[in-house]
């Protein structure tokens, strides 16, 4: 990481989703990590709430996110496995075709990379990933502690940091809607 302590950080607006038919508030810790991690950084937590495993449910609250000038970027826990229940991915791609948004395919590709060296060849059954949808960053990780983790420390604390040298996300915040 190259932070260049002479630029200004600049945080933004983060809005937390966890992706669970079995997780509540109270046994949410995935998702208490990262909103930890956010806070910590000094990003501001927008929103954060947890939804049931259902495509149309999921794409009606990211849109809303997408649509709220509140919220500059939506990071996302769980959905990103292979079963049956698991439809993060699918409703990303259901936002990028209904909605224009653009697929950051390095994103999940590094986020496997990192995750190969904690927990080996099972990394092949993440399908994380990452969007840009109307000026909005969208962030998929799957909804273990050990991947949000991964996924925050390994990617996300870097590129969402405005001082991150050569570049980071933030500094291409105002461009993402250039036609």
């Amino acid at each position: 990481m190259a932070i260049d302590e002479s630029r200004v950080f600049k945080p933004i607006r983060i809005a937390l989703l966890t992706l669970s038919d079995t997780r509540t508030p109270e046994t949410d810790t995935s998702g208490d990590i990262l909103a930890a991690r956010i806070t910590a950084k000094g990003h501001e937590l927008a929103t954060r709430t947890i939804l049931r495993e259902d495509v149309p449910a999921l794409v009606a609250q990211l849109s809303a996110w997408i649509d709220d000038p509140a919220v500059d970027c939506i990071i996302s826990t769980g959905g990103t496995g292979l079963t049956g229940r698991d439809v993060t991915p699918e409703a990303l791609d259901q936002i990028i075709a209904t909605r224009g948004g653009k697929l950051i395919p390095g994103f999940g590709e590094l986020f496997r990379w990192l995750s190969y060296q904690t927990i080996g060849t099972s990394t092949v059954q993440s399908r994380a990933m990452a969007i840009t949808c109307d000026g909005t960053y969208l962030f998929a990780l799957p909804g273990s502690n050990g991947a949000v983790k991964d996924g925050w420390d390994g990617i996300l604390n870097e590129q969402l940091d405005s001082r991150n040298r050569p570049c980071n996300f933030v500094e291409l915040m105002p461009r993402l809607k250039e036609a």
